[in-house]
């Protein structure tokens, strides 16, 4: 049964409380936030301040996804605002270990964001350090966009990977996850499914949910 970690952003944010007393009923699993700066993706969208917002009007776990250059000047104060996960992107972090270290030493759980272009084979040194891969399957930076197919061979490489060395680390799918191709997506062995507009923008999201939650 995979993981449901519905994203944020795609949300009604003039409706905040009831969007999360909605995702409460649900059978959503995590909060999925994404931070952006303008600077590593051309975008901005909010800070630690709103994460601490959700942290206040939710007890499930909030999956902070940094999307922004030097992310170790950041991770103690999403930690502060409530972070469960704190995840920074390979591509962001010339001195990845240390950020690893740095968010499991404040107590949260360590992930890595991958771009689409970006090989899993460069994170085979640090995948024994770390909880969660973030496998981008769309170019980050807008919800909305559709799903690049490639990412299907990257999470069966990267599941590989995983389980040749039994290590306890979750690859999470995030970008353009829909009805039709999650099903294929928990088949090639992802555990996490991120979805924005394929449940904020259903008729029914409570509904929406459970149908991802049943795969």
């Amino acid at each position: 049964m995979p993981i449901i970690a519905p994203s944020l952003l795609a949300s009604n944010f003039l409706q905040l409380q009831d969007e999360c007393n909605m995702l409460n009923k649900s059978d959503a699993d995590w909060f999925h936030l994404d931070i952006m700066d303008g600077r590593f993706v051309p975008n901005i969208s909010f800070g630690p301040m709103l994460v601490a917002f959700f942290r206040k009007a939710t007890n499930k776990i909030c999956d902070v996804h940094l999307m922004i250059e030097e992310p170790g000047n950041y991770a103690e104060m999403f930690k502060a605002a409530g972070a469960d996960i704190l995840s920074v992107h390979i591509e962001a972090c010339p001195n990845l270990h240390r950020n690893i270290q740095q968010i499991k030493s404040l107590g949260m759980k360590a992930g890595v964001a991958v771009n689409p272009h970006t090989p899993v084979e460069l994170l085979k040194d640090i995948l024994g350090d770390i909880d969660l891969v973030n496998l981008m399957s769309v170019n980050p930076g807008f919800g909305g966009q559709s799903f690049i197919p490639y990412t299907l061979v990257k999470i069966r490489q990267l599941r590989a990977m995983i389980d040749d060395r039994s290590l306890d680390v979750k690859i999470e799918i995030d970008g353009g996850v829909t009805e039709e191709n999650a099903k294929q997506i928990i088949d090639a062995g992802a555990h996490v499914l991120v979805a924005g507009s394929s449940v904020f923008k259903s008729a029914d999201p409570i509904a929406a949910i459970a149908r991802f939650k049943a795969l």
